[in-house]
């Protein structure tokens, strides 16, 4: 309880004088909203059986083109998802599964890796397991380009990011940000975690410098327009505030960006996730909002009604051309739009979802139903599920 309160804390003290400020000022019009959600998408949670996995990958596959087909931002794409993929579930078909979603456009495919359980990882033993992930998702096409480079977005296991949950679980590797740049990452979508290894700097899109050991992301030099690329891997957060649940006067909790059961995206929510107003320094008029679910363990909520009233409501509320301009992004995207306000671009950001890594060519065409075995050992030498 005293943890949580801390916590509370933390977040009042830093979300609130931010939010008077920007009251301050008046609201650029149009804001363009990137609205972006990331999955932390593990179809075998819980230890279920492979019928049971394989009943998930169907309820994707069918109730997904049915959510959104019906929805679309101010240019007319769908709500996207991007789908951090860990490779211990290579297996059964189901990123060949995901793929087939990519090629009809209702998403993409990232890299969600868990490590360090069983014993701590390796920085040689990490990158091994990133470029095998790299080599074996790419057979699908998965993973966009930048100079002929393949490129990728990242999202860590339990939260623990180079190294930074108690007693070094979950991870064991302080460089851990060095390798994923080494390796090609160009952005970490991990945070906000409401836990021991959540940043200190919030509500940002920062630099994190990639050697300075555990926890390196807990502060960086936020993105500034028309300044040119910084140093270090770039960190993008959602947004963390308080809110009072149903409106009761003892009912304030500290609230971070995930979608789950018992936390649908309420019209309450997305108002707060647009106030928070995460966005690159010097360029206000583009606003970040990524949100995070893990989609097999709430496919309830973001898969059904909850999550039709929540884009209805967005749609609705922040997409009328004049106060507000709606766009539905991939991560990839996101990253590329927040590359072109550095790099000092203007106008409408819809003109820069491939600015820096390329689109990928997804085909879902291979007959590939798991990972080799040289990846699986990669993966099981520091974890198990």
């Amino acid at each position: 309880m005293l943890q949580k309160l801390g916590f509370l804390f933390f977040v009042l003290r830093k979300w609130v004088p931010r939010y008077l400020a920007a009251c301050r000022h008046p609201r650029p019009r149009p804001a363009h909203v990137m609205f972006c959600m990331v999955d932390h998408f593990e179809p075998g949670a819980d230890g279920v059986t492979r019928d049971v996995e394989k009943e998930r990958m169907g309820a994707l596959l069918s109730q997904y083109p049915r959510l959104v087909d019906t929805h679309a931002d101010a240019y007319g794409n769908w709500p996207k998802r991007t789908w951090f993929f860990p490779p211990h579930y290579h297996r059964f078909g189901n990123l060949k599964d995901l793929v087939s979603l990519c090629e009809q456009g209702y998403g993409e495919v990232e890299l969600h890796l868990h490590h360090g359980k069983s014993k701590p990882d390796t920085a040689e033993n990490l990158e091994r397991t990133i470029r095998l992930c790299i080599e074996e998702y790419s057979q699908f096409g998965v993973f966009g380009t930048e100079q002929d480079r393949k490129r990728y977005a990242f999202i860590h296991g339990d939260w623990a990011l180079n190294n930074s949950r108690k007693n070094q679980q979950y991870c064991g590797v302080d460089n851990e940000l060095h390798v994923l740049k080494k390796t090609g990452c160009y952005a970490d979508f991990t945070f906000p975690s409401c836990n021991e290894s959540n940043p200190m700097q919030i509500n940002s899109i920062y630099y994190a410098q990639e050697n300075a050991g555990p926890k390196a992301h807990n502060r960086g030099n936020p993105v500034r327009a028309n300044r040119g690329p910084g140093k270090g891997l770039l960190i993008v957060q959602g947004p963390l505030h308080p809110l009072f649940l149903e409106g009761r006067a003892f009912g304030l909790r500290a609230f971070g960006d995930d979608i789950a059961l018992g936390k649908p995206g309420s019209a309450q929510r997305v108002d707060l996730w647009i106030k928070t107003w995460i966005h690159v320094q010097g360029k206000r008029d583009w606003v970040f909002v990524k949100v995070h679910t893990h989609g097999v363990e709430d496919a309830e909520v973001v898969l059904g009604a909850d999550m039709d009233e929540s884009f209805g409501y967005m749609e609705d509320e922040y997409n009328d051309g004049g106060d507000y301009v709606l766009h539905y992004v991939t991560a990839r995207e996101l990253y590329n739009i927040v590359k072109a306000a550095e790099a000092g671009e203007a106008g409408d950001p819809e003109q820069y979802r491939d600015f820096r890594v390329s689109r990928p060519s997804y085909d879902s065409s291979p007959k590939i139903s798991e990972a080799s075995d040289e990846l699986r050992n990669a993966v099981y030498e520091t974890y198990t599920d």
